[in-house]
């Protein structure tokens, strides 16, 4: 009696049938399992003025940051021409030290073109570490 065996074909093509499904299983596990980093800025809320609103702000009230393009600030009081150069670690020390001689001072922080964005939020930082509420951004002139 003669045996006849069958031969088992070797397909050489991928099923695609589920390919479809697993690229969506794949898809919705990413997008679930992705941690979005949180885009952190300046917690910096804003007065609502009309425009035509000008207010007065006596001299003796204002202390002056000019953010340089090295990284370095310059402090002004007030109408003085005297200046003060210090490091954005010295901030909180100076506004906590005019806060405490007036209690209704004001930042202005000028910003030099060229400077960094980084030297900016350190200052602010530095301000905001202090204690001080009322501060104001400003684009240094030349």
């Amino acid at each position: 009696m003669a045996l006849i065996r069958k031969q088992s074909k070797v397909s050489d093509k991928i099923p695609t049938s589920s390919m479809a499904d697993i690229a969506f299983l794949l898809l919705i596990f990413f997008l679930v399992t992705t941690v979005f980093d949180e885009e952190k800025g300046l917690q910096v809320v804003l007065p609502e003025l009309s425009d035509d609103v000008e207010v007065e702000i006596s001299p003796k009230n204002l202390l002056f940051f000019l953010v340089q393009p090295n990284g370095s600030v310059v402090v002004r009081r007030g109408e003085s021409q005297q200046t003060q150069m210090i490091t954005h670690r010295q901030v909180e020390g100076v506004m906590r030290q005019a806060l405490t001689s007036n209690p209704r001072i004001i930042a202005a922080v000028q910003t030099h073109p060229q400077a960094r964005y980084e030297d900016m939020t350190n200052v602010l930082d530095g301000i905001q570490t202090a204690g001080a509420t009322r501060f104001s951004l400003q684009l240094l002139e030349q």
